[in-house]
């Protein structure tokens, strides 16, 4: 396994303009660091392509892997044209991806309000989906590149529906990313969610989340799951997820891919984002006695 950072850690500093994503992937190099994982937040890769051979420069000189692209998309759509636009904006990141020379691109694939997020509504969009999904491994396919759906945004988050659509796509090269935390967004354990779907992973993110149930004294940074339960992005090793457990399991399922530290927090984002690092490799380490 490669331990890494998601430049989604270090947004903030890529949006005030303390970081340049190069810089970004130099700081994470000289802590460490074996890859950097892109999300475009801070910054952008369709209207700045010449920022693509930066990053790929700085990788090199960092001696440091370029693992994941991972974006935003939504393939619900009200109309064939619209849906036809979603599919192909996706394969345009494909083409990125194929530019940074990664193998990997994780792209979201629905988005709904938690009041419209139930099994029927999942089970009447998923038809659409799991078609626009194959469409886009398809073409991915060509550049050996293998997509993935994460865990994330309510609507396709729990472990069963991202298995089943994984299932349902069909192609060797369409897998999920497993975000460790974001099964606590619909209520659901994170250990025994992660240890499901580990066999259908291609890249792994490492978070950690501070979990109440009661919201009267909170304050800022919680945010509502579906059940109604209360979350905050905490420093890894700082929340509430049993994440030796995490590791134990994905240590045993035979995972020799990338892990990818997101840091969400509400702390200084450098700071934050180095002592999960450095956390990360203990609890690496730990499975390795």
């Amino acid at each position: 396994m490669k331990i890494g950072v998601s430049t989604y850690s270090l947004h903030k500093s890529l949006e005030n303009g303390d970081m340049t994503v190069p810089s970004a992937i130099r700081w994470m190099a000289e802590r460490g660091a074996q890859h950097v994982e892109l999300v475009p937040i801070g910054f952008t890769l369709q209207q700045n392509p010449s920022l693509i051979e930066e990053i790929r420069e700085q990788a090199t000189k960092s001696n440091i892997d370029i693992s994941n692209y991972a974006v935003r998309g939504n393939l619900i759509a009200k109309d064939s044209a619209q849906y036809e636009k979603a599919i192909q904006e996706l394969q345009a990141q494909v083409d990125i991806a194929h530019q940074l020379g990664v193998h990997l691109l994780r792209h979201d694939v629905a988005w709904r309000p938690i009041p419209e997020t139930g099994i029927t509504q999942f089970e009447e969009d998923l038809p659409g989906i799991v078609t626009a999904c194959q469409r886009i491994a398809d073409y991915a396919a060509e550049f050996h590149i293998t997509t993935s759906v994460e865990n994330h945004g309510f609507f396709v988050q729990a472990s069963d529906r991202v298995s089943r659509l994984v299932e349902l796509v069909n192609r060797p090269n369409f897998r999920t990313t497993i975000d460790v935390g974001n099964f606590l967004c619909v209520d659901e354990d994170p250990v025994a969610a992660v240890k499901k779907n580990l066999p259908l992973a291609s890249m792994i993110h490492l978070k950690d989340f501070y979990v109440r149930k009661s919201s009267s004294v909170l304050g800022r940074g919680f945010f509502e799951t579906v059940g109604g339960h209360f979350l905050r992005g905490a420093i890894l090793g700082h929340g509430d997820i049993d994440l030796p457990a995490v590791m134990h399991e994905i240590v045993k399922s035979g995972y020799d891919g990338y892990l990818s530290v997101e840091f969400e927090g509400i702390e200084d984002g450098q700071m934050g984002t180095e002592i999960s690092l450095q956390n990360a490799f203990t609890l690496a380490r730990s499975e390795e006695r």
